[in-house]
């Protein structure tokens, strides 16, 4: 009997399989440069997640000028006594130079100007100055997208965003009308959103102390409410401890802002002054 022989053919690979195998080699190599990347620590400059809570004790310069159905409001620059504004900031990281920002205060204090022009009350002219004794309440609300630049100890932000806010005066107007004191109420509210920009650098000393620099604007234009707000800051953090630190920082926030109806208004604040918080950060 004899022996068969049987040759052996060695095709080469398919294309699909060098697709195949080329595929698989981009995997493994991808998640093992997400793995390197999640063990990867972001600058000392930065957290992962933080909170901050405290106040701005700012010294507010107001200039208004409204009209109301009780007549013009045109006050002169005025400047209440300091004035103590609850503020909450938050961060988030994605990444090592992505991250999401959110800054919030309300101003909500008394307003006491003196009306002058034609003042109306209950359909009536008043004879000499009224006063009107009226709750000024502003809203701002911001939420930026962040690109991180930079890496040690040193790094460079840069955020868009969009940004909310509300302004609103209520109050009474009270002057002579006929021999006889009278009074009216009106109030005035309007709110918007309007795009954000900011920029901010940050240096670490050691990872437990930090100082850092921001700014940011605001414009809108066209809408029944428009304008601008910008604002500024410069400050310090420490840590004593691994999770929890403080913060304190100089700042400055100018706000202009126009009401486009039957009825315009004009608000301008100039706040200015420290601010403290407790920082949590994980």
């Amino acid at each position: 009997m004899s022996a068969m022989s049987v040759s052996t053919r060695l095709s080469p690979p398919r294309p699909h399989h060098l697709a195949l195998r080329g595929a698989m080699m981009l995997g493994v190599l991808g998640i093992a440069t997400a793995a390197a990347t999640a063990r990867a620590e972001p600058s000392p400059t930065l957290d992962r997640v933080s909170i901050s809570v405290g106040a701005f004790s700012a010294d507010p310069r107001i200039n208004i000028g409204a009209d109301t159905q009780f007549g013009r409001i045109d006050a002169p620059e005025s400047k209440p006594s300091h004035t103590t504004i609850p503020r909450i900031k938050a961060d988030l990281l994605i990444g090592d130079r992505h991250g999401l920002a959110f800054d919030y205060y309300r101003y909500d204090k008394s307003y006491t100007p003196s009306l002058t022009g034609e003042t109306i009350i209950n359909g009536q002219p008043v004879t000499g100055t009224a006063t009107a004794n009226a709750d000024l309440k502003l809203d701002l609300a911001k939420l930026a997208y962040k690109w991180w630049l930079g890496s040690g100890n040193d790094t460079f932000g840069i955020g868009l965003g969009a940004a909310y806010y509300h302004a609103g005066l209520n109050g009474t107007a009270t002057g002579i009308v006929n021999g006889e004191t009278a009074t009216a109420r009106d109030s005035i509210g309007e709110h918007a959103f309007a795009p954000l920009l900011e920029v901010g650098w940050r240096h670490a000393f050691t990872p437990d102390l930090r100082m850092y620099a921001e700014a940011s604007g605001i414009k809108k234009n066209g809408g029944r409410i428009n304008g601008h707000i910008y604002g500024g800051n410069i400050g310090v953090e420490w840590f004593p401890f691994k999770n929890i630190g403080f913060v304190a920082d100089y700042g400055i926030s100018k706000i202009k802002l126009h009401r486009d109806s039957e009825r315009d208004a004009d608000l301008n604040i100039r706040l200015t002054g420290p601010s403290a918080y407790v920082k949590v950060r994980f």
